[in-house]
């Protein structure tokens, strides 16, 4: 049988495994947040098109994240991570944040409700969402510009999008891999 050090309890030896856990902890929540981050920072690129060409990178990071670790993001993450994206895009305040909470909470509902899901099954549920928020997005943009929505301009920027949405996937899982093996 072994007494306990002098000054040293069984607490401070968990506090202190806790602190050496904290960088960790920091490092598994910042990469897939960044990441997002970084999608959401693509409207700044200066490309000139006639349309809308350009994925919504920050929600397909989203996407991609939420399929490879559904366990990575909570309900919540469509709010902050949304007004981000509203700042950088353009678009009128609260929309991404609201669709991207919707789709969060979507997708949660689909997963309680399928058990079974395969590569063609999120590829599928990816388009879904993927479509409904660049339609509402352009609603809500219209409405706030008083114009006409089009939506025969969205076909090519959709295409684009789920086109590029396993390439996003593929990116999400190194990364993934990347910050496990950090």
């Amino acid at each position: 049988r072994t007494l306990p050090r002098p000054g040293r309890s069984a607490m401070s030896k968990l506090r202190g495994a806790d602190e050496s856990l904290a960088p960790l902890r920091f490092r598994m929540r910042a990469i897939p947040v960044s990441s997002v981050a970084i999608g959401s920072l693509a409207p700044l690129l200066p490309l000139i098109a006639a349309w809308p060409l350009l994925p919504p990178l920050g929600l397909l990071m989203l996407l991609g994240w939420r399929f490879v670790r559904p366990e990575t993001w909570p309900l919540w993450i469509g709010l902050p991570l949304g007004l981000f994206d509203d700042l950088l895009s353009g678009n009128p305040l609260g929309s991404a944040v609201f669709l991207w909470t919707a789709i969060l909470v979507a997708l949660d509902i689909f997963d309680n409700r399928f058990i079974w899901r395969d590569y063609w099954f999120d590829w599928l549920m990816a388009t879904a969402a993927i479509a409904f928020y660049i339609v509402f997005s352009m609603l809500a943009s219209s409405l706030a510009d008083r114009g006409d929505p089009a939506l025969a301009p969205l076909a090519p920027q959709l295409a684009a999008s789920v086109l590029t949405f396993p390439l996003v996937l593929r990116l999400c899982a190194r990364l993934d891999r990347w910050r496990l093996d950090w």
